[in-house]
């Protein structure tokens, strides 16, 4: 059974950090695609980036490009979500999710939005305030 914990929420002021923890646990032998998805009061759950585990190619939404960095250490079977120079509108709940077979190899799975009911594994959800 898969499963992930998600960690390093909380209240920052604009222009300000935080680094996003996702531990992972339960994969057996197959590729995935992992990362995150956010869910603002009153708005859709959208993909903000992903990493595939098959090659590492990664998948950021256009509002977070060159501000979001996703990485993950393989050791470790975290996946990170480094945010800088965050914004009022990055508020919401961050979710990791996984999606079993996702990412593959050789495809350009990224140049795509990724679908939350798709993603067959999710977090608990931590929450990122931006306010000052």
């Amino acid at each position: 059974q898969v499963q992930l914990v998600e960690s390093g929420g909380g209240l920052v002021q604009p222009g300000g950090s935080l680094r996003l923890s996702c531990a992972a646990s339960g994969f057996r032998g197959v590729y995935y695609a992992i990362g995150w998805f956010r869910q603002a009061p009153g708005k859709e759950r959208e993909g903000v980036s992903l990493i595939s585990s098959s090659d590492g190619s990664t998948y950021y939404a256009d509002s977070v490009k060159g501000r979001f960095t996703i990485s993950r250490d393989n050791a470790k079977n975290t996946v990170y979500l480094q945010m800088n120079n965050l914004k009022p509108e990055d508020t919401g709940v961050y979710y990791c999710a996984t999606d079993i077979g996702g990412g593959p190899p050789g495809t350009s799975w990224y140049l795509f939005k990724p679908r939350p009911n798709e993603y067959d594994y999710w977090g608990q959800g931590t929450q990122v305030t931006v306010s000052s």
